[in-house]
């Protein structure tokens, strides 16, 4: 393996060699710790590679901020987003999801993850000038059966939720009928999914957004506490198929995770101040992810006519274009609304 072509400098290239990991798998399959102690290297030089490898791994640059300040990435700087069909959200995320890359979606149970999965699949079906992208969407179930009757009550709610659309489009929109379902028990039945149904529904143009409900689910539950290599050479696998994917056929991919409790976050940068929970899957899926969104339940309940709902926040964890910020939502019949009030 050549190190100089990540062009990390002399020192921090030395102490990767004298420590003789042969590829950028082996570097993203170590946690950092475990790094420090093999390279003796500081926590920055560890950051340093592991954002340089996970870049290089994936066969695209890294994107730094003298580059989106210029608008030289075009897939974070286009026109061209995925909204989530609200416009309160879809301000905190600068017009919805990005269309190059993994968008990761973490909660707990019942934060509303899937809900706003579901109105994504809906969403990508309206034309550009709508915030969709005239297609549909590809949802891929890891460990719930399909919520098909939730998806109807979406469907029969677009009218309210999209007030923007002309009634006539949001009538004339079959949404049931672009919304294709696979169901995937074990690791190999979701490569096979991604491997030959995502690229053919892809390539046919009838798709235009890939959901995988729920990431953690399998690789939990295929891996033993001990088998974290094996686990995490996995996940690279399945993640650099996802970015395939994704950059070819210019497709968003959601994927939605599942947490595990934080006991001590002075040292961890990957999730909000305010969050007691951390994404599943450690840092091998972290790095793997472009634009991390936390899902979370408030103490509150909201009242709106004759319904209510306990009240959420999305949150930015991390991303290379969007602010670390938070925006308070709800989950009404017709969909998920931003509240701009929730005080």
């Amino acid at each position: 393996m050549d190190w100089d072509q990540l062009q990390l400098g002399p020192r921090i290239t030395a102490a990767v060699r004298r420590a003789e990991l042969k590829s950028f798998r082996d570097v993203l399959c170590a946690t950092g710790l475990d790094l420090q102690r093999l390279t003796g290297l500081s926590h920055s030089d560890i950051q340093q590679l592991l954002i340089a490898a996970a870049a290089t791994f994936r066969r695209r640059p890294p994107v730094t901020a003298l580059q989106l300040q210029r608008g030289e990435c075009r897939s974070l700087e286009s026109g061209l987003r995925l909204s989530v069909g609200c416009p309160v959200l879809d301000q905190l995320l600068r017009g919805g999801l990005h269309v190059g890359g993994i968008t990761e979606l973490a909660g707990e149970s019942g934060a509303g993850k899937t809900q706003l999965a579901l109105q994504l699949c809906l969403s990508v079906q309206y034309p550009a000038q709508h915030g969709g992208l005239s297609s549909g969407a590809l949802y891929i179930c890891t460990e719930d059966s399909f919520p098909i009757k939730r998806l109807q009550q979406l469907i029969s709610g677009q009218s309210s939720l999209r007030s923007d659309v002309p009634p006539t489009l949001t009538s004339s929109l079959q949404f049931s009928d672009h919304v294709y379902i696979e169901h995937a028990a074990d690791l190999d039945s979701l490569h096979l999914c991604l491997s030959r149904r995502a690229p053919l529904l892809l390539a046919q143009g009838l798709v235009r957004l890939l959901v995988v409900d729920s990431v953690a689910a399998l690789f939990r539950s295929e891996f033993q506490a001990d088998d974290w290599l094996e686990r995490n050479k996995q996940l690279l696998t399945f993640s650099s198929r996802l970015h395939h994917l994704s950059w070819e056929f210019t497709t968003p991919v959601l994927c939605i995770n599942q947490v595990t409790d934080v006991f001590n976050q002075s040292d961890n940068s990957l999730v909000p101040s305010s969050s007691s929970v951390s994404p599943a899957l450690g840092l091998a899926w972290a790095n793997q992810v472009m634009v991390r969104l936390l899902m979370r339940r408030l103490q509150a309940t909201i009242y709106r006519s004759n319904e209510s709902s306990t009240l959420r926040r999305l949150e930015v964890v991390f991303a290379p274009h969007l602010a670390r910020d938070g925006q308070a939502a709800a989950v009404w019949r017709e969909g998920v609304r931003g509240v701009l009030n929730s005080d």
